[in-house]
């Protein structure tokens, strides 16, 4: 089967770049054919997924503000940005139908917070220009033969294309399509793969679960984790320490879950966090549940507010555990409380004078410490099957960033997640992959074109 264009994936990334090519190829008033493969039995699963099923498409900032955002890569998806700024994918969708919201932080979400909208006006754009999009169409092979691309499908067919834009996605989120195929045939090709490991994934605290390096989302939780599973905590300071060294710290939301420290901060911080564990080095989250008061005015606090719950009539025959318990109810959600209690024992001394003679001392100083700096040795990650994206990919050494064509096999094209590009969440990545995936299909459609003139 002849194919001018073909796209390997129909994620955001392959199905924008399909329509780019598209729209161009009609604009300049040709009938080329751009097909897209896509293994799953409908494109753009992942995009289903995306944000607990909302979708934050894009975000809205300008480039100087967005670039400290992508973790790697920023200086090759410049040109693709600009070529496809976030307001010109809001203006994408706006015009082809799907109403937009922009929250918090310039996220971008449909105002139906479906991600099937998404998805939908991906799929009916396509369609409006005329793209082949065919599902359950899995390829096993590529090959170059005489400056030109034979596909192999498991179902015995083969395409042959003047173009090849390879949008496979990564290694995240296997259930959707993205096995990491694209990187089998872009080392075929000759390209080289930087090392892949999951971002945007669970840190898994020591106890939190059994188990070291990679811990399956569904290992069972400890009773600590059970303690914590389900707990949300706004406006805390988070940093990771590496070695015993602060190296990134954060200001924001966390979410502890069933698989460990997730939200926002937990996932910005998580990639530095699994590259280091992955390479050996010990690392720590801590958390800081008073980031705007100094150690000493917390502590200061604390001691102010013991006395008056000590003083209160009401605490008259009150156990000092359960005064400790009113105490930390002044800082914390209730409850988060039996956790911190339980993995900070510092904050309680039980002394013995004789075999009937106790006393439980509340150690104040220890509790202003504890808020400050929460410590969680991290045991390590969640791996691949529920990470929100894969760091690593096709090296960009060997890619021309005007164009996302290789500089190894002419016709050959890369955009989206199979990149050695990733981002933080809040809809970087999403564009990094509308972006790249518009400026592959526009480079494949102008080179095309150009062959007939």
């Amino acid at each position: 089967m002849k194919s001018e264009i073909v796209v390997i994936g129909g994620g955001a990334s392959g199905l924008m770049a399909a329509y780019s090519a598209a729209r161009y190829l009609r604009e300049q008033g040709s009938d080329a054919m751009i097909t897209v493969l896509e293994k799953m039995p409908r494109p753009a699963r992942k995009v289903m997924i995306t944000g607990k099923g909302r979708c934050n498409f894009t975000n809205l900032k300008e480039w100087n503000d967005f670039c400290p955002h992508i973790r790697n890569g920023a200086h090759f998806v410049k040109n693709a940005f600009y070529n496809l700024p976030s307001s010109k994918v809001i203006d994408f969708f706006e015009e082809n139908g799907m109403k937009t919201v922009v929250e918090r932080g310039d996220r971008a979400f449909p105002r139906s917070y479906h991600a099937s909208e998404v998805v939908d006006t991906l799929v009916n754009a396509c369609n409006g220009l005329g793209v082949r999009i065919e599902c359950d169409a899995p390829v096993d092979d590529v090959e170059v033969k005489n400056g030109r691309f034979c596909i192999s499908l498991a179902d015995g067919r083969n395409y042959l294309s003047d173009s090849l834009i390879v949008a496979t996605g990564g290694l995240s989120y296997p259930s959707t399509g993205s096995t990491g195929d694209g990187f089998r045939w872009a080392r075929q090709c000759g390209h080289k793969v930087t090392p892949t490991f999951p971002s945007l994934t669970a840190l898994v605290p020591r106890g939190y679960k059994e188990g070291t390096g990679h811990i399956d989302r569904s290992t069972p939780l400890t009773e600590a984790g059970e303690k914590l599973c389900g707990i949300q905590l706004k406006n805390i300071g988070l940093a990771l320490e590496v070695e015993g060294t602060v190296v990134e710290s954060e200001f924001g939301d966390i979410d502890f879950t069933d698989g460990g420290i997730e939200g926002p901060l937990g996932f910005q911080l998580s990639r530095k966090a699994v590259k280091t564990l992955i390479n050996g080095s010990r690392v720590a989250l801590i958390l800081d549940m008073k980031p705007g008061v100094e150690l000493s005015e917390l502590t200061a606090r604390v001691k102010e507010l013991w006395t008056s719950i000590d003083h209160d009539p009401r605490s008259r025959g009150v156990r000092e555990k359960e005064k400790c318990r009113i105490l930390l109810g002044k800082f914390m959600p209730w409850e988060l409380i039996p956790a911190f209690s339980a993995l900070n024992p510092q904050i309680m001394t039980l002394e013995r004078k004789g075999r009937a003679d106790t006393k439980l001392w509340i150690n104040l100083v220890s509790i202003a410490k504890a808020l400050k700096e929460w410590r969680f040795d991290i045991a390590g990650y969640v791996g691949y099957e529920r990470a929100v994206v894969t760091a690593g990919g096709v090296s960009l050494d060997e890619l021309v960033s005007k164009t996302m064509s290789s500089r190894l096999v002419e016709g050959l094209y890369f955009c989206g997640e199979i990149l050695d590009v990733d981002c933080d969440t809040g809809g970087y990545n999403l564009q990094s992959a509308f972006c790249t995936g518009a400026l592959a299909g526009q480079s494949a459609a102008k080179a095309f074109m150009g062959k007939l003139k």
